[in-house]
């Protein structure tokens, strides 16, 4: 008998397998991204100390005045856009490259949207 599973539960499972491969350190730190219905959220780990360098969300306000005028924060415009920032934010706090962690999520739509445009603003994976 075949148990289907939901979702997210699919989504954390695929997760659990790369994460063990997937550290972030001082040097090399991890970049997170979580997706939900209505926000992309991001944070940039340092998983040695446990120490979160840089958190960054589309409900953020630095974030909102980027996507003004933008009614859906979910949709690959606004993950160009959320992308940029993201790196620049890094390349302000002098982290240059990053493991990318797609938290289980396939690459492709808005999580490959923000990961271009990461690296086409400097950010390297």
């Amino acid at each position: 008998m075949l148990i289907k599973l939901d979702r997210n539960k699919a989504r954390l499972r695929r997760h659990k397998r790369t994460f063990k491969r997937l550290r972030g350190t001082a040097e090399l730190p991890r970049l997170c991204v979580f997706r939900s219905l209505k926000n992309i959220y991001v944070q940039v780990i340092d998983d040695n100390s446990s120490n979160t360098l840089l958190g960054l969300s589309t409900k953020s306000k630095s974030c909102n005045l980027a996507l003004k005028g933008l009614n859906n924060h979910t949709n690959k415009q606004s993950a160009v856009i959320f992308g940029k920032l993201v790196a620049s934010k890094c390349l302000e706090k002098k982290i240059q490259t990053v493991v990318f962690d797609r938290n289980g999520y396939a690459y492709h739509g808005n999580i490959k949207a923000l990961a271009d445009a990461a690296r086409e603003a400097g950010l390297k994976f």
